[in-house]
């Protein structure tokens, strides 16, 4: 017994120590954030700014473009949510509908998933400027409304739903969107939050299609106007640490409030 406990107690000072260690460089980069520009050069390297200043964050703000950044990517994670309510839908008549060709159709967007983001990017990007939506915000958002991998997620969770719950639905009256948003939506709260968080993050992170999409700086987002102060502001290093301090810790306090929903919603998942 004796033996256990001090077993356990070694490997929680372990992963403790591994988790604190993790932690140093987003720690560092958090601090280093409100340090002023000559603290960086200091030797020996400090933890905690000598000078606390939020000057960078104001630079970040009204000297450069970030608050346009900022803008352009909360709309792309508004968009991203109306999507996933898309997604939901989908999935919900492909797990509860009887129509001609739902499985060959659900197949198909199976088959969807296999094909690599990058082969279609061109394709996309074809479509979208031949009706005229290049460098616009509806031309960055509409090809990432809906996924095939939302769509298997939502369907396949809710073909466990039991279908005489949904029959007593229709038989007092409830309308199928009435059905959907008062009686499916609870029950699938757990894949709504797992997929709302990675809805967040890809939105929050998008980088690599606005940046072709758009032309005018103006509909940047923030992963691309990071990159563009890394190339701008090289050595500004009080900048660049503050651009990257506000990417990672909005991720960082949506998963610590969303971990339950998201660790319940893998759980079910895999029993089911």
């Amino acid at each position: 017994m004796a033996a256990k406990k001090i077993e356990k107690a070694f490997m929680t000072a372990l992963l403790v120590a591994g988790g604190l260690l993790m932690m140093i460089p987003f720690i560092w980069m958090i601090t280093s954030s409100f340090k002023p520009e000559n603290e960086f050069t200091a030797i020996p390297p400090t933890l905690l700014p000598e000078q606390f200043t939020i000057q960078n964050y104001v630079d970040l703000f009204v000297r450069l473009d970030f608050l346009i950044y900022f803008k352009n990517t909360l709309i792309i994670v508004f968009f991203g949510f109306i999507g996933l309510f898309l997604n939901a839908l989908a999935g919900y008549a492909f797990a509860k509908f009887e129509f001609p060709g739902n499985k060959k159709m659900f197949y198909l967007v199976l088959a969807t998933m296999m094909i690599p983001g990058q082969v279609t990017m061109i394709p996309v990007y074809l479509i979208i400027n031949s009706i005229g939506l290049t460098n616009t915000m509806a031309g960055i958002v509409l090809p990432g409304l809906v996924g095939a991998f939302g769509i298997f997620l939502f369907r396949q969770f809710m073909t466990t739903i039991p279908m005489d719950l949904i029959e007593a639905a229709r038989l007092d009256g409830a309308g199928e969107l009435r059905i959907f948003f008062q009686l499916v939506m609870p029950i699938t709260k757990p894949v709504f939050a797992v997929q709302g968080i990675l809805t967040f993050i890809g939105g929050w992170n998008s980088f690599l299609w606005p940046l072709i999409m758009a032309n005018d700086q103006d509909l940047y987002t923030l992963s691309v106007g990071l990159q563009l102060l890394k190339g701008q502001h090289g050595t500004d290093y009080g900048l660049q640490m503050a651009g990257a301090a506000f990417m990672v810790v909005p991720i960082i306090i949506i998963f610590s409030f969303f971990q339950k929903h998201i660790i319940e919603g893998y759980t079910i998942s895999g029993m089911k």
